[in-house]
């Protein structure tokens, strides 16, 4: 089980690459538990937010530096290699000397380059669980990823709703194992 935020990270660009080269090619346009996106919407977005990481953690630009630039459509003919090359440079990017200690100028305001890396990591492995349900693939998390989303989302998953961006928080039952719990955080039912 990965022990330190980079393999972490590493952990869950791996599982969310597993998802996206077992999508078909009749399956990019099927729903997903992110009720406003298909699948190649949803790995675009995850692909966005990959290289939204080197620009900001790697060489210190600000949201506003970037702009649009990283807006649309971002896979392409080849949605495979446009996720590969992000994750890749994502992971170059924060793997970097100090990466982790930088602050990071963001859309809601500075964080340590160290909370932004798990905030996208918890990120990543939700949507991997989003990507496998839609798909039909496997869809049970590794519990080291998900106690570590658990821990990453929990201070802030009463007001991950009101950003507009989720669903509310749903009731776990009594005795639901870890990954219900995250999903139940997420809006999300397992």
């Amino acid at each position: 089980m990965p022990d330190t935020l980079l393999e972490q990270h590493a952990a869950a660009l791996r599982l969310f690459g597993e998802r996206v080269r077992a999508v078909g090619g009749d399956q990019w346009d099927l729903p997903t538990p992110c009720t406003e996106w298909n699948v190649r919407a949803l790995v675009n977005h995850v692909t966005g937010e990959q290289r939204w990481i080197p620009p900001l953690v790697g060489e210190g630009r600000t949201v506003e530096d970037v702009g649009d630039s990283l807006s649309g459509d971002l896979l392409g003919d080849d949605p495979v290699a446009a996720w590969e090359r992000a994750a890749a440079a994502a992971r170059a990017a924060f793997d970097e000397p100090g990466a982790l200690d930088r602050t990071v100028r963001l859309s809601y305001g500075p964080a340590l380059g160290r909370a932004y890396c798990s905030e996208l990591t918890a990120d990543c492995v939700v949507h991997a669980w989003d990507l496998a349900r839609a798909i039909g693939a496997e869809d049970r998390l590794p519990d080291g990823l998900v106690e570590f989303s658990i821990k990453e989302v929990m201070p802030y998953a009463d007001g991950l709703a009101a950003s507009g961006l989720f669903a509310a928080p749903l009731d776990v039952p009594a005795g639901a194992d870890a990954q219900t719990r995250l999903l139940a955080m997420v809006g999300r039912r397992g």
